[in-house]
């Protein structure tokens, strides 16, 4: 059974931008060396049908679906990143020690997990999350997970609209870069967060 430090269960902008934060750690921290990491995402993501004009440094009418291959492309670009396509049914264990089931009947070990789903159901069995009305959500009838600040219980994190952000392309990629930060910093024992700057001669 494969081992990752942290399996990221969704594929949309939180779990895309919380895998590429987890992964361009590599080279800043001496903690994250030989951390691995794993996006599980399934069929369809809302930006698909996105039509995004109020992003900043994103082009005034780009197409979702085009701004997710992007994205996409640039996760896979990591070495210590790597995304899988399927669906998760069921997640068991506890910080260090999780199992994620998929459908096909793989199953994937990790220390952490994140929970970026989306705001339209929770059907994965096993964690026991407490699933209430998305509290930010200009439409009935979706949900998000109970959290305080990303964090459900140790190990366990929830990003983007399934944590109960406002469902914007850059709230969501922000609580996914936030969660990665919140992770970073607890194996940091300090608060940290990852910087580039350009290398100066």
């Amino acid at each position: 059974m494969e081992k990752y430090d942290v399996i990221i269960i969704g594929g949309g902008p939180a779990g895309l931008t919380c895998g590429i934060t987890l992964a361009s750690s590599k080279g800043k921290f001496d903690f994250t060396e030989n951390r691995r990491y794993l996006i599980i995402y399934g069929d369809y993501s809302d930006l698909d049908k996105a039509l995004l004009n109020n992003v900043p440094g994103i082009k005034k009418g780009t197409k979702g679906e085009d701004l997710l291959k992007q994205i996409r492309k640039q996760a896979e670009e990591f070495e210590n990143l790597k995304l899988k396509k399927g669906k998760v049914v069921k997640a068991e264990g506890e910080k260090g020690s999780f199992i994620v089931h998929l459908e096909n009947g793989e199953t994937y070990r990790s220390d952490y997990i994140v929970i970026a789903t989306g705001f339209h159901s929770f059907d994965i069995q096993g964690l026991n999350v407490e699933v209430v009305p998305h509290k930010k959500s200009p439409r009935q009838g979706k949900i998000m997970i109970k959290n305080e600040n990303g964090k459900v219980r140790e190990g366990l994190f929830v990003a983007g609209l399934a944590a109960g952000v406002p469902t914007m392309f850059a709230c969501a990629s922000g609580s996914g870069a936030e969660v990665a930060c919140d992770i970073l910093s607890e194996w940091a024992g300090k608060t940290v967060v990852v910087h580039d700057v350009p290398e100066t001669n």
